[in-house]
């Protein structure tokens, strides 16, 4: 079916994930294929476009951004600026908008995305990954589900960027030599639910710490998020994660307990062909030069293997390193989630 009009789509929460996902639709010229019509935030408007202009981790802005009272123009684009902190202050419906893409990361159950269906909103595809399996329709990683979408579900999530980084590795490498077992440590850069230094900031007595002077244990949900997209490992995963004093690009440090033998060149051959020339290039990159995490800020890739870091023990304990751009190659994956959501919901 002939697509006449760009999809129209809103930005609920213009955070780090909500300003990547604008700024990723300009800069990879989806723009003839999307149209932001509105942002819905509580920040001020002098705010929002000084920090669309100005970026600390992803630079300037490569266009023009103008105010103009409750409007943001972007490249010339009018986009309308809401003010509500809840979905229930907003007239989804009167957007004319086929998509909302909810990016404040405040709303975790199906209640909750039904507030915004209840509003008028179409459609929600959600930025984080949900409370339970059954919150949402579906939770989608680009490259491995998502062309199970039917377009009519109503409420999908884009899960988190560990699992679009973590899920296409390990069923690429169950399906070539079998996984027994998956250990995995998140080592992630800081985030803003840590203070700058110590204050009384989160029920996790962790997170009352200062984000840049130590390296912080922290709760994760990776696993379960692995087990809702690769069934065939539930009960076979263990997560923990880390943040330490960075500001952006996070890796997965990956170990598995494989059911055949194998070697390093094995592994690097597998995954030098899903990435060069197989299923998940685009998604997946692969390199063996001496990389630090910086090397890899801004790179829209879901995960990219650091092949140098690739050791094999008695021939079935296999451990790789993974980088990943934490905001930007998840706003890229939100993009693409999108794209595919609303172009099959058209036909």
């Amino acid at each position: 079916m002939l697509k006449l009009r760009p999809y129209k789509v809103a930005l609920n929460g213009y955070g780090r994930i909500g300003r990547c996902v604008l700024r990723a639709l300009f800069e990879r010229g989806a723009a003839a294929r999307f149209e932001i019509v509105a942002i819905n935030d509580l920040a001020d408007m002098a705010s929002i476009a000084y920090l669309t202009s100005f970026d600390s981790t992803h630079g300037r802005f490569p266009g023009t951004v103008l105010v103009d009272g409750n409007f943001l123009y972007i490249n010339g684009d009018c986009i309308k600026v809401l003010c509500s902190a809840t979905p229930e202050g907003i007239g989804w419906a009167s957007l004319g908008i086929d998509l909302v893409l909810e990016c404040s990361g405040a709303y975790y159950t199906r209640t909750d995305g039904q507030r915004f269906l209840n509003a008028g909103a179409p459609r929600v595809l959600f930025s984080q990954p949900m409370a339970s399996e059954t919150d949402v329709d579906a939770t989608i990683v680009y490259g491995i589900n998502h062309d199970h979408l039917t377009g009519n579900e109503l409420l999908v999530s884009n899960a988190s960027c560990t699992t679009n980084c973590s899920v296409p590795l390990l069923r690429l490498l169950n399906q070539a030599i079998g996984l027994d077992y998956v250990l995995i440590t998140t080592i992630h850069s800081a985030m803003n639910d840590q203070p700058v230094i110590d204050a009384y900031h989160h029920d996790d007595l962790r997170r009352t710490r200062s984000a840049f002077q130590s390296v912080i244990p922290v709760s994760t949900g990776l696993a379960r998020g692995i087990e809702r997209l690769l069934p065939e490992l539930a009960g076979r995963i263990q997560a923990k994660a880390m943040r330490v004093p960075t500001v952006n690009v996070s890796c997965l440090d990956i170990t598995m307990q494989t059911i055949n033998d194998t070697d390093v060149s094995e592994v690097a051959k597998i995954l030098r062909y899903a990435a060069e020339t197989g299923p998940l290039k685009g998604l997946l990159a692969y390199t063996e030069l001496p990389h630090a995490s910086c090397d890899f800020n801004h790179d829209p890739h879901s995960a990219i293997i650091d092949a140098s870091q690739t050791r094999v023990s008695g021939q079935r304990l296999v451990n790789i390193l993974a980088w990943f751009d934490n905001e930007w190659s998840f706003a890229n994956r939100m993009l693409d989630v999108a794209e595919y959501y609303l172009c099959i919901a058209s036909k």
